[in-house]
This record gives structure tokens, sequence and C-alpha cells, in this order.
């Protein structure tokens, strides 16, 4: 059955009351700001104080303010004004307005009292003017100077100036400075300390100074004091009091002679570890006291002749503390109220209740018992803002919270019973009856006008509402709920109508389907004509979204008590249980089938590695899912650093059954890290690979790869350069991996064998001034690691190097070509040995060291390069060796070559040309060159057709030229001068059209 849900209507006949509501947004009022403790320095250019206090309630409460306990009227002095809640004191006046000041808030629902705040003035006196007496001692006897402070609030700090300003005395084991008296203590006066002391007292808050008169210290002449032992002269009180968290300051001092030694312990205890020791052992300092630093202490002042000692008792209170507060609470007239505020506190707190500000006293229906509120069968006169205050002599704490009294006839106000109720045959239907009403309502029912008889089937819940079991048309009718109490009435109705229940059939109930393929699931209702219905879908219980699975999912309604879900391209996801559910007004049916789909398998279970060799691994896992479709073959893969990727390996057996949970892997290479993952293949296909297992290293073997490609190397002469291709990590098998080259000259027995022992290394040089060059050598390269020999490589024949060249080049000859270009030429001697590979260059300018010498390098057999890229007009010297492989050959003699003067840098000008039919006459003024310029040898004409960029050139030695153009078009004609050191600078471009004709030149 279902459970029906309801909306609420409220009848004509429901009756009123005026009261709270238990719903009522208005509240009373609540600190949001309380006053803190303020100290105002009479000599403030401020000249205000104010005492800030802020609430919040609905109403807006007001404020008025206490000063000792009694209400100030703010309209008594001109001084006095209230801004929001805070009170504002102008020109405060210590006589009048020092104490301590309460804020009191209310509303209509009642008053709170803030914390006490205390407003303090803080100023400094002046010393008495009147002078005072000299002080006269022996030398060597103890001394204490009265500092006698002016009035003064709140602390002050003491020092002592000796003789005059800014001269301070410094306190040692010798002299102490009092914080607590403000006197100069002198265990022990010498000469030095006569002079004149001044006591200066500084206010902590306000920071003014004031110096008292001067005390004159003087010596008798009648001898020097003898030894005498300690007397402890300042010493804190027998008991000092300190809140937990501060900071305990506690001073002893002694007169005595010699100077005493002051020492401090912890009677029956260890001192704190967190204690501190000041100006010369004279104060105990504790930080951050705590509950276990209370006890006895002792101060023990010692010298040569006695020692004497005090004791005093620590004290650590605590202020009062919050443990559990107060909950604002609605109680039905009648009803008991029980509120418990509970606070930690050394001394343990008491505590008090207050009512709207003002103390609450036990009566007959009121109790308090250690913290306990108890007021037996409230009313409405009982409604306000309590307060429970936990005190102790350090301190005193609030918390509030209001107390309201409801006192209301019914109302259905906002619990309407539904107007019309449809439910169907053999449902349960509960329908509520929740008026709201204090104190709690009696709740009748009728259906028509007569009432509701109780049986096994229709039952009145506790809370009002009507229980109907196995519903019939019997139960259709129009039901009326009334609540009454001592304030009025009020009721509500609405109809029932029953209904046949609605029926559902999904098909098909179980299928099988593989990934890849579709199907169609058809759900029919038969339901009351009269009601409507709507379809959902669940896959698993979740609502389809079929926006999200648009390419798989689809909602078809063809008819309108049936819907077909469409699954288009099944994945292994979407197998499960699916859900059909018709809803209508009155109940909610529904329907699972069951789709199950095959695919390929799962990934298996991580690969764990069994046994490690070095060539082997034993393998195992667990199977995955095998997606309703046996697993037929397990493929076995592997990844090193060498390989590409993921591979498959070799195993035993070498077909892997899908019903096998193990295998050997087998050809691994010894000494490789390896990790390992299992594929599964069913007749569906292949499915994703298992997680990788933990990477594991085969273990160590002798080498069983040669280096590969021996050969030789060039070098220098008498070297044997032999090189191999080095072996890969993968092949080296172990650690400690190196080479061994053996090598012998051709036709002898016996090998000379030197080691390698870098696995990197691909070349080997053995040097013997003795053998010749090109003298053949048989070679072979082996391998080793720590646990072995290895294999060599086969053996081959290699000759020592035929060394450097040795002949320079000869008949070198160097020729300036331009003014950036110098041709060089050599002849070489043919050599059988050292053979050039090519020849180098190096050239210098004149005022230049050859070290600093450019390079140029011209490979094989040419005799001759152009240098280019040179200063114009400066002196080169020029060297040219031969080089091979093996080295450079000795260089030529210098020779010597000068780039040419750079070319004329004035353009021809003054161009002139005529033009007679394709014919073009041209005419110039001479280029005159400069004295560091080249002379002109002639000039050329260049001209192109426009739009092309090759063009073509006459060369003349004379000022003018006739020029035939060959085609029809603009040409664009330019002169330019010829020297040695190259082609001038251009002339200006001239444009001229061409008609015909072809390609003359006249001079």
């Amino acid at each position: 059955g279902r459970i029906a849900s309801w909306e609420l209507f409220i009848d004509s006949s429901e009756t009123r009351a005026p009261c709270v509501s238990a719903e009522s947004v208005d509240y009373g009022p609540v600190f949001v700001q309380e006053p803190d403790d303020v100290i105002f320095p009479t000599d403030s250019e401020e000249k205000k104080v104010s005492l800030n206090c802020q609430a919040r309630g609905n109403p807006a409460p007001i404020y008025r303010w206490l000063r000792n306990g009694t209400e100030i009227d703010i309209e008594s002095d001109y001084r006095y004004s209230l801004i929001e809640g805070s009170f504002i004191i102008s020109n405060p006046n210590e006589a009048k307005d020092s104490g301590q000041y309460q804020c009191l808030t209310t509303n209509v629902f009642g008053s709170i009292l803030s914390r006490e705040a205390t407003l303090q003035f803080a100023y400094l006196g002046n010393f008495s003017g009147r002078t005072r007496s000299a002080v006269s001692v022996r030398e060597g006897q103890g001394v204490v100077l009265m500092c006698s402070p002016p009035l003064h609030s709140p602390e002050i700090i003491y020092s002592w100036v000796f003789n005059e300003f800014p001269s301070f005395v410094a306190e040692d084991s010798r002299r102490f400075i009092s914080q607590e008296t403000g006197n100069l203590y002198i265990s022990k006066v010498q000469t030095s300390d006569v002079g004149s002391y001044i006591c200066l007292v500084k206010n902590t808050v306000t920071n003014a100074r004031v110096l008292s008169p001067p005390t004159p210290l003087t010596l008798r002449n009648d001898g020097v004091m003898g030894e005498y032992e300690p007397k402890i002269e300042v010493h804190f009180p027998y008991t000092v009091t300190a809140a937990k968290g501060t900071t305990v300051k506690m001073e002893c001092f002694a007169l005595g002679n010699p100077v005493p030694t002051i020492s401090w312990r912890k009677v029956n205890d260890h001192n704190p570890s967190k204690a501190r020791l000041r100006k010369s052992q004279a104060v105990l300092e504790i930080p951050n006291v705590q509950l276990e630093d209370a006890g006895m202490y002792e101060c023990k002042a010692e010298n040569s002749r006695g020692r004497n000692v005090f004791r005093g008792q620590l004290q650590v209170y605590t202020y009062p503390h919050w443990v559990e507060k107060l909950n604002n609470t609605q109680l039905d007239s009648g009803e008991q109220l029980r509120w418990e505020c509970k606070a930690t506190g050394k001394p343990r707190p008491t505590y008090h209740w207050l009512k709207n500000g003002v103390p609450l006293w036990a009566q007959s229906r009121v109790e308090m018992v250690n913290g306990v509120l108890m007021i037996h069968s409230v009313n409405l006169s009982d409604a306000g803002m309590y307060q429970c205050l936990a005190e102790n002599k350090y301190g005193t704490i609030y918390a509030s919270a209001e107390l309201k009294i409801l006192a209301s006839a019914p109302t259905f106000a906002l619990n309407q019973m539904k107007k019309t109720i449809i439910i169907t045959r053999g449902q349960e239907v509960v329908i509520e009856c929740k008026p709201q009403a204090s104190p709690k309502p009696t709740i009748t029912w009728k259906k028509g006008d007569k009432a509701v008889r109780e049986n096994k089937r229709i039952t009145v819940l506790p809370d009002g509402s009507l229980q109907i079991l196995n519903a019939s048309k019997s139960d259709e009718g129009r039901y009326l709920c009334q609540g009454e109490n001592v304030f009025g009435s009020a009721e509500t109705v609405g109809s029932v109508f029953v209904k046949e229940p609605t029926r559902i059939d999904l098909t098909p109930k179980r299928t099988e389907l593989t990934v890849g393929e579709s199907i169609v699931l058809s759900c029919k209702a038969i339901h009351d004509n009269t009601l409507d219905v709507t379809f959902y879908w669940t896959l698993n219980g979740q609502p389809i979204d079929f926006e999200k699975e648009r390419g798989h999912f689809e909602s078809i309604r063809a008819q309108a008590a049936s819907a077909d879900l469409m699954i288009r391209n099944i994945l292994l996801m979407h197998a499960g249980r699916y859900g059909c559910r018709v809803q209508t007004t009155a109940d909610s049916v529904s329907d699972e089938a069951e789709l199950l789909v095959r695919g390929p398998p799962g990934p298996p279970g991580i690969v764990i590695v069994e046994e490690i060799t070095e060539t082997t691994a034993t393998l195992s896992w667990s199977p995955g899912a095998d997606n309703h479709s046996p697993i037929s073959t397990y493929n076995l893969q592997a990844r090193s650093p060498f390989s590409l990727g993921w591979q498959t390996v070799k195993t035993v057996p070498e077909n892997i059954s899908g019903d096998m949970e193990s295998a050997v892997a087998v050809e691994l290479n010894p000494w490789v890290e390896y990790e390992f993952r299992v594929v599964a293949t069913n007749k569906i296909g292949t499915g994703d690979p298992s997680a990788p297992s933990r990477v594991i290293r085969t273990s160590e073997a002798v080498p069983k790869t040669a280096p590969a490609n021996v050969s030789g190397r060039s070098g220098r002469r008498h070297e044997l350069v032999i090189a191999w291709e080095p072996v890969s990590e993968e092949f080296q098998n172990g650690e400690g991996f190196g080479y061994i080259v053996a090598f012998r000259p051709n036709g002898t027995r016996g090998w000379k064998e030197k080691m390698v022992t870098s696995s990197d290394a691909s070349k080997f040089i053995y040097r013997d001034e003795s053998v010749p060059p090109l003298t053949p050598f048989e070679v072979k390269v082996g391998v080793y690691n720590n646990k072995g020999d290895g294999p060599f490589s086969p053996i081959v024949v290699i000759c020592s190097a035929e060394g450097e060249p040795s002949a320079a080049p000869t008949d070198v000859k160097a020729t300036g070509l331009s003014v950036s270009e110098i041709l060089v030429a050599w002849k070489h001697i043919k050599e059988s040995l050292g053979r050039p590979q090519g020849f180098e260059v190096g050239y210098w300018k004149d005022m230049e060291q050859e070290e600093a010498a450019e390079k140029v390098k011209n490979e094989g057999n040419e005799s001759s390069v152009i240098l280019t890229g040179l200063e114009g007009n400066t002196l080169y010297h020029l060297t040219v060796r031969a080089y091979n492989a093996a080295g450079y050959g000795p260089p030529s003699s210098t020779v010597h070559a000068a780039t040419k003067k750079s070319p004329p840098s004035q353009a021809p000008t003054n161009i002139m040309w005529m033009q007679d039919g394709s014919h073009v006459s041209l005419g110039w003024e001479p280029v005159r060159p400069l004295a560091n310029e080249s002379d002109v040898k002639g000039y050329k004409v260049l001209f192109r057709q426009e739009g092309h960029s090759n063009s073509q050139v006459i060369e003349t030695q004379k000022t003018s030229a006739v020029v035939l153009l060959p085609d029809v078009g603009i040409y664009i004609i330019e002169v330019r001068a010829v020297s040695e050191g190259g082609d001038g600078t251009a002339s200006s471009q001239i444009r001229v059209p061409s008609f015909s004709g072809k390609f003359t030149i006249i001079f």
C-alpha cells in the first residue's frame, strides 16, 4: 500500500484567539556587543568616554545604563548621551564617573543585563617637592632608598637615576629596584655608590613620567662595616594570587656583606620548567601560570656569614567559564521548565538567576538549586528573558535565554487538509490532523454527520491523524477533523475517493544479449480510466538520464497506457535490473526486468610474481569477470626499460587456458627490471589487461652477447685504435659489466688482453712506439661481469694507424681578387703514409697575432680556396697545412696578400638619355674615386623589364652607351662604375618604354 500525501485548507468554522505564535519571527534581546573595561587618561585629548553596547531583537530593543547597580538618568547630566546602545560621557570626571557600568536592553519579550565594565581613570601625580634628607652609611653596609611614589592609577614602573638624567642605576646582584615598593636596595655600599639618587616613575597607560627630589647618599667616616649574614629586605607576599594563563613575578632581595646569592625552589616539588630567573635571580618569573604551578615557594639568601629564608604560597585561580549554557525554550501553558547552567572556575562558582534584569527569588512554583532553575506549571506570567550568573571572587559571567509560553486556540492555518483525497482499493491511508494549539487540543473525527467509529481497520493515531487500512469503496465520503482546547476550537474537511488499483506488465522479464546488440523493453499499465498515468524508468534503482545516455537509451510513448524503453548498442555497464514505475494520482506500482550482457572478460586480478630466476618468472593471478562468456585463454605480457611498451612473452605452458591461474614466463634477459600483466580472452573478444605487477629484476648471469662490428679507427702514429658497438644494458646480464680487448700482430701466437671497465665504452687505443704504421693485427673483443667472462667477438684484422700528414704544402701563393676576397693556392707532395683528408688555411690581419687566426677547411684533394668576407684594402698573412683523422701536419711558410681597395662610393650622376624608337642613348658624368677607393676601370649598364628580376649587363669604358631594348614594355636602367675592388654604387634608376626592336649597343 501507499500513504497518500495531503494539502490543507481552513474551514469557515475555525475559531482564533490572540496569542504569541510558536512560529513567530519575533524574539527577545540578544547581546551582540557588551561593554569592556575602560581606562581613561585624565590628560587625554579625546575628552570623552564611550561604553559600547549592542543587541539584536525583534522588535528592536531599547537601552538603559546602570552605574554601581543604580540606573543612570541620561537627561540628568548634559555630559551624557546615548547613541544607539552606546553610552557616551563627555568631559569625564573621576569623582562622578568612575565605577561599574552595566547595559540593560529591553523589548516586549523582556530585558537582559550585560556584564560589568569598569571605568577607571589613569593619572600620575607629582612627587612632594620637600627636600629629601641625605642617607649616610658605612662602606660595606646595606641601604634602602625610599621612592615614596605620588598618587597614581593604574600601575606604574619604577627606575632610578644616578646623579643626573639619563644616567640610570643598573641592576645587578648588588643593586635591586623593586617593582612592588619602588625602593632601591643596595646590599653592600661601595665608594662608587656615593652620589645623588632620583626615583623616576612611569604610568603604564599614559606613559607620563615624573622625577622625585634627589636623595643624597654619603659615606660615614667612622670605619668600614664588617661582614654580616643576609637580611631579606624585600620579598613576595605570604600569599600570592594569580589568574591562570598570566605571568607571575615574585621578588626576593637581601642586604648583606659579602653580597648574598639568591636561590629559589618550590617546596616538596620541582621548579616549573618554564620558570625563569631575572635580575641576578632576585625575581622568579613563571609565564602562562597553570593550576599545577600553585604551591609553596622558597627564596633563600646566602653568603659566607649565613643564610636567610622566606616562604610564601602561590595560589592560582581561574575565572568562571561556561560548560553548559541556556537555550531559548517554548513551553505550553501548564508544562514544567527545567534549565541548568554549569560553569568551571577556581574557587568553584556560585549561581544566581535574573528575570528581565532583576534577581529571581524562590517561590512556591520556583526552585533554584546549584545552577538548576525549575518552574512548575508555567503560565503566561513566567514568559520573559532569564539570565544565569556564575560568579567567584575573581569574576562573573552571564548566560541568557528566552522563555516563551504558548497559549492559543487550535488553528489549521499551516496544516490544512486536502479537499480531495484519491486512493486505491486495498491501500493504507493516513489522513493527518495536526492543528497548531497550546495546550495540545482534543481531536475528534466525523464521516458525513456521524462520528467515526474505530475498529481493526480504522484507528485515530496518538498524533490525531486518522488511519484507514485495506481501504474499500465503503470508505468514500466527506471527513471532518476538529481540534479543541480551553481557548477555542477549529476544524478542517476533505473528501475521500477510492479507485481500482493500477496493475503493470513489463516484458521481456529476463534476456541475455551480447555487447553491441539492441533491445526494446515494453511496459503496459492497466488502470482506472479517470486517472492519468506517468511512466518512469530506472536501472539498478537509479533513474535513467535520457539526456546523458542519448546514444543508448530512448523512451518511446506510443500509447497512453504503455511505454517502451529502446536500448541501442548495449554496453557491459548497461547490464542489470531495469525498473518501470507507473505513477497515478492515487497509487504507484513498479516491475523489474533483468538484462544480462555478454562481453569480453574484465581485467584479471593483479599479477603476483611468485619466483624469479635469471631467465624465468613464475606468475599467478586471480580471474576477472567473465561477463557471461567463459574465459578461453590468457595472454601474458611484459614490459622493461628496453621494450617498446608491452610485449607478449613466451610461457610454459605455451598456451594458457582459461581455467589456469598461473604460468611461467621464459626466455627473459638476466638482470633486467620487468613488469608483468595478463589479458583474458573469451569468444566475444579480448578484455582489458590486469594492473601491472610490481617491478622485479631477474637474477644475474654470465653475459652471453659479444660486441658487434669490431673495427679499426684512424689514430695517431704508433696507435692501434679498436672500436666496437657497446652491448646494450639489456644484455649485460649483471653488475660489474666491462670489455676484454684481445689483440696480436698477424702471425704471432700469444694474445695481449686489456680490461675496459666502462660498460658504455666503444673504443680502446693501444699505443706502442715500436709498432710501425699500417701493421696488421688480429683483434677480438669479449665481455665480462661479476658472474664471469662471456664470449668474444669473431676475430677481425685491423691495421695500426698511418699517422698524421708529415709534409707541409709547398709553392703557396695568395692573390687579392677583390675588396673582400683572396685566392690561396698550393701544392702537396704525395705521401705513402699520413695521407691528407683535406687542407686548412689560416689567415690573420697584419696587425694581429697568429694565435687569433681565422681558419677555413677544404676537404678532399682541392689545392686552392677563395677566402671571402675579408676587410677591404687590408694586408693578410696566410699559412696552409694538411690534416687527416690522426691530426694536423706541419704548416707551410707564411705568405702575404692584400685585398683590393673598396669600389667607388660615388654613383654615376647627371644621367641623360634620349630615345629613338627602341634605341636609348645614355650619357653620364665620370665617377671620381676617393684616395682610399679603387680606380674606375669602366662602367656597367644594367637594364631589365619591369616586373622581372634578372638584369642584362653591358660593359663600357666610356661615359656613354646606346641600348637597344629587345621587347615591348617598360625597362628600368641603372649605371655602376667598375673597379678592381668590385662594382660601385648604382645610379638612380630611369624608366624607359620600348615598342619593338633587337638588342644592340652603340659605344
